[in-house]
C-alpha cells in the first residue's frame, strides 16, 4: 500500500461535561488532561512512524479556537496544510466532506483518517495495527471505520454490528449502526460478542468519499462546494463561508454515507468494513471516566494539583491553584479552578452539563473561558475587579502584538513587570522597560507590543465605566480579527 494517510482532526465541540476545566472557548480537547501534552496533540503524535503517513495534516475546527489550535500544532512542530474554521457546526458528514475538498485542491487523492481530537487511546501498538488493516482496506476503496471491543453494557455510545470475516477476523463487513440502547439491550450487545461501540473514527480515499457523498447526499457536497469556493484564506487559516455553510444539512458520517452503503449493497462500487479496536480507548466525556483511566494511589483516589487526602477513597481531586484539603470523601469529584469549584458525586457526573445550562441562563460567563483568558499574542489573567476598576496582569510572547485600538469608557494604567514593552499612543510610539509605567486616556488610540526575546509581564488598571470586550474599536490587527 503506497497510497497516502492525511490524518483529518475533528476539533470542535465543548466538552460541557467536564466543566469547569473544560470551557466553551477552551474545550477539552486543548487540555492536557492525561499527560503532558494536550488531547489534541495526543491525537497527531499517537501517529508518528506511521507508514505512508502525511507530513502535514488537516485540522477542522471553529473560528474562537483557531490561534489556541495553530499554536498546539506549533508546539509539537507539526504543519497543517489545510486549517478549515468551520463557522458553525454541522456534524461529522460535511466536515469530511470539507477536508476531501482540500485535498483535492491541493491535487491529492490521499486516504483520509478522519479522527476525533477528544479521545484517549492507551494501546498505541494496537492502534497503529488496526490503522494498518484499515488502510489497506481503504486504498481497495473501502469504506473503513474502527469500533471499540465494548467491555461493558455501556447505554452513551452508539453500536456497530459487525458481519462476514474479511481479513481472518482483522476486518468485518458491516451488517448495520445502532442508536445509544438501554441497558437491558446494551447487555445482549455485550453478551452477542458481535457488536461495537462507534468511535466515530474512519478511513477512506477523498476522491471515494466525495463520489459517495455526491451519490447519496449531494445536498451536503453542493453545499460543501459553494462554502469552500467561496471561502478566503486567512493567515495560516481557510475560513469556510457562513451564509454557504448554514445551508449545508447537518449528519454524520454514517449516517449520510455508511448506512446507505450497507442498504444498496451489491449495488454500491465500495464497501463498508468495520475493524474492531482493542487499545485502551476512551471519550472521557465525564469527570468519571478521566477518574476511570488516572493514576490512582492506594485508596483508589486520583489527585493532582495541591492536594492533601485524609482518609477519602475512590475520589477525583484536582487542584488548579489552591489547597484541596478533602477529609472522609468516598466517590467525590472536586475541580479547583481560579474561578469556580465543581463538587460532585462521582456517580452524577453526567449532570454537569446541567450546571452549565444553569450558568448560561443567568447570564453569566463561566462557561465561556476561565479567568485566565488567550490570546493570539498571549494571555491576560483577570486579577480583581470593582465598580470603577478592573485590574489584569498581561503576557505579551515575544513578536506579539495587540491590536491598534481604542476604548470610549475606560483609561488604562499599564506597569511593565519584566521584558521591555513599545507603546503607541496617539501619535508617539516609545518603549516603556521593567519597573516604569505609562497612561492611556479615555479616547486615545493605543497599542502594545513585544519587539524583544523574552515574554512581557505587566500590570494593567483599568478605570472607567464600563470594561467590556465590546469597547475595544479595532484599527488595525494583524491577527485578522
Amino acid at each position: 500500500m503506497s497510497t497516502t494517510v492525511k490524518p483529518v482532526i475533528l476539533s470542535g465541540g465543548s466538552g460541557t461535561r467536564l466543566w469547569p476545566l473544560s470551557r466553551q472557548l477552551y474545550p477539552k480537547q486543548l487540555l492536557p488532561l492525561v499527560g503532558e501534552k494536550t488531547l489534541l496533540q495526543d491525537t497527531i503524535t499517537r501517529l508518528e512512524n506511521f507508514p505512508n503517513i502525511s507530513e502535514t495534516i488537516t485540522v477542522i475546527c471553529n473560528d474562537a479556537h483557531r490561534f489556541l489550535v495553530a499554536e498546539q500544532l506549533r508546539e509539537i512542530n507539526v504543519k497543517a496544510d489545510a486549517l478549515l474554521l468551520e463557522p458553525v457546526g454541522r456534524n461529522t458528514a460535511p466536515a469530511l466532506t470539507l477536508a476531501a475538498i482540500a485535498n483535492r485542491e491541493l491535487g491529492h487523492d490521499d486516504i483520509l483518517l478522519v479522527m476525533p481530537a477528544d479521545h484517549v487511546i492507551r494501546d498505541n501498538e494496537s492502534f497503529q495495527k488496526a490503522l494498518k488493516e484499515g488502510a489497506l482496506l481503504a486504498d481497495q476503496n473501502y469504506l473503513v471505520t474502527f469500533g471499540i471491543v465494548p467491555d461493558r453494557p455501556e447505554t452513551g455510545y452508539g453500536y456497530i454490528e459487525q458481519g462476514k470475516d474479511i481479513d481472518e477476523g482483522l476486518s468485518f463487513t458491516i451488517n448495520r449502526f445502532v442508536e445509544k440502547p438501554d441497558v437491558k439491550t446494551a447487555q445482549s450487545y455485550l453478551d452477542s460478542g458481535n457488536f461495537l461501540w462507534n468511535s466515530g473514527k474512519f478511513m477512506i480515499k477523498s476522491s471515494v468519499w466525495i463520489a459517495q457523498i455526491g451519490q447519496f447526499a449531494p445536498e451536503i457536497l453542493n453545499a460543501c462546494e459553494q462554502a469552500y469556493k467561496k471561502g478566503k484564506s486567512e493567515l495560516d487559516f481557510y475560513r469556510i463561508d457562513e451564509e454557504a455553510f448554514e445551508l449545508c444539512p447537518s449528519d454524520s458520517i454514517d449516517y449520510a454515507v455508511a448506512e446507505k452503503i450497507i442498504a444498496s449493497d451489491a449495488k454500491s462500487k465500495i464497501k463498508a468494513a468495520v475493524i474492531p479496536l482493542d487499545a485502551g480507548w476512551s471519550d472521557i466525556g465525564a469527570w468519571a471516566e478521566l477518574w476511570k483511566i488516572g493514576n490512582k494511589d492506594e485508596a483508589g483516589n486520583v489527585i493532582q494539583g495541591d492536594v492533601v487526602s485524609i482518609n477519602s477513597e475512590n475520589s477525583m481531586l484536582f487542584s488548579q491553584q489552591r489547597l484541596i484539603a478533602a477529609v472522609g470523601l468516598k466517590d467525590i469529584v472536586v475541580i479547583e479552578t481560579a474561578d469556580a469549584i465543581l463538587v460532585a458525586d462521582r456517580n452524577q457526573v453526567q449532570d454537569v452539563k446541567k450546571v452549565v445550562e444553569w450558568i448560561k441562563s443567568e447570564g453569566r460567563e463561566e462557561h465561556l473561558n476561565h479567568r485566565c483568558v488567550f490570546r493570539p499574542w498571549g494571555n491576560y489573567d483577570s486579577i480583581d475587579m470593582g465598580e470603577r476598576y478592573h485590574v489584569k496582569r498581561i503576557t505579551v510572547d515575544p513578536g506579539g502584538v495587540l491590536s491598534l485600538q481604542m476604548h470610549h469608557h475606560r483609561a488604562e494604567h499599564w506597569i511593565v513587570v519584566s521584558g521591555t514593552a513599545k507603546v503607541t499612543r496617539g501619535d508617539e510610539t516609545f518603549m516603556v522597560t521593567e519597573n516604569e509605567s505609562t497612561y492611556i486616556p479615555v479616547g486615545t488610540k493605543h497599542r502594545l507590543e513585544n519587539t524583544g526575546s523574552i515574554p512581557l509581564e505587566m500590570i494593567e488598571v483599568q478605570s472607567g465605566s464600563y470594561f467590556g470586550e465590546d469597547d475595544i474599536i479595532r484599527y488595525e490587527d494583524i491577527y485578522g480579527r
